[in-house]
């Protein structure tokens, strides 16, 4: 794995055991999503995805032991499969108050190279305000992609 950071974007690579298709489909399917698309730790409780450029899609993620839920919804604004996605992120504050990540909307776009058996990931996240937001942000995917890496 990779990893390259600079003051507006996180830029992760890393190959999955896994051919395009399958690693695609875990980026889009609600049933998969639910188990890797939040940090170790965290339960994935709530996914909903209307597949469509344009469509909305929605996670809540659940900290431990009844600890804070958060929530994080996007557009889609690019579907190639297997080979690209490009959505929007947006936290959600559960208590109508400020999100803890900020209000910022950023971008991720995530491209799926066959690399052999595998797939090669490469996941760009960009339009971050602040470092503080950045550096959340990729220890986050960081730690999602171990459970995707996993799954």
């Amino acid at each position: 794995m990779s990893t390259k950071v600079d003051a507006f974007k996180v830029r992760l690579e890393r190959v999955i055991a896994a051919d395009r298709a399958r690693v695609f489909e875990a980026w889009t399917d609600p049933d998969l999503m639910m188990k890797w698309y939040a940090p170790e730790g965290m339960s994935i409780p709530e996914v909903e995805v209307d597949l469509r450029v344009g469509g909305r899609w929605r996670v809540a993620m659940q900290e431990p032991e009844g600890g804070a839920r958060h929530t994080v919804v996007g557009t889609y604004r690019e579907l190639t499969p297997p080979e690209r996605l490009v959505t929007t992120w947006s936290w959600l504050p559960e208590d109508g108050s400020e999100s803890p990540m900020g209000p910022e909307e950023t971008l991720i776009t995530v491209e799926f190279h066959q690399d052999g058996d595998g797939t090669r990931l490469v996941l760009v996240h960009e339009g971050f305000s602040t470092a503080e937001s950045r550096d959340n942000h990729e220890k986050g995917w960081v730690s999602c992609l171990n459970r995707l890496e996993k799954l």
